[in-house]
């Protein structure tokens, strides 16, 4: 197994695995850093080109798992590496509460530690559901969207692909926030949100379309 990133993120990914009792034989990449090590904290090795990961990946394992930020960066490197071999996949903590009926999680997802989902929620690839949030009753969230920590989304809510809901937002029952959207931290969602928005406040407002 092999974590894209060998930083910030991807370091609490490790802490995840470690909990899980998951994190023997695991490798990072990384090939923007310069003064990154060759062995994270002296033990895990760090593949520093696509070449060695390529080679990584045709004799070792094809497995990874997205141990970056940022929405749009998640789906461009998850799409880099598995046009290498690379084949996406998801890490949920032994420590979220997750339910036994009717969830869904697409490949690539990360569930969080004290996250909580609770029934027939539906999460697509790629996406992050971060420490602390609590995802109700009947809730879609497209691909490779992020969820930051603390936050609730509340049942029958619908968040598009590549959005961010910021750090303790609140996403009311119901609402809809569409596709390539940013909602601030501590916002309270309480009227749909369309796609290509930047909401801020509460109740939250818009503040700018995102250009596309």
């Amino acid at each position: 197994m092999i974590i894209i990133g060998a930083q910030g993120f991807a370091k609490e990914l490790l802490t995840v695995l470690n909990w899980n009792d998951a994190a023997d034989h695991l490798y990072f990449f990384d090939n923007v850093t310069t003064d990154m090590p060759d062995h994270l904290y002296g033990i895990y090795p760090v593949l520093k080109s696509w070449q060695a990961l390529k080679d990584y990946i045709s004799t070792q394992s094809p497995e990874f798992i997205l141990g970056v930020g940022g929405t749009s960066i998640r789906m461009s490197l998850s799409e880099k590496v598995q046009s290498l071999g690379g084949k996406l996949c998801s890490l949920t903590s032994s420590h979220a509460l997750i339910g036994k009926f009717g969830n869904i999680i697409g490949d690539g997802a990360c569930i969080m530690s004290q996250a909580t989902i609770t029934c027939d929620v539906c999460i697509g690839e790629g996406t992050l559901v971060n420490k602390g949030s609590i995802i109700s009753h009947d809730v879609v969230i497209g691909k490779y969207s992020e969820i930051s920590p603390g936050v609730r989304v509340l049942g029958h809510a619908k968040i598009g692909d590549l959005t961010e809901i910021g750090t303790n937002a609140v996403i009311l029952p119901h609402i809809c926030v569409g596709s390539c959207c940013k909602v601030g931290a501590g916002a309270v969602v309480t009227k749909d949100v369309p796609d290509h928005s930047t909401v801020v406040g509460i109740p939250a407002k818009s503040i700018r379309p995102i250009k596309t």
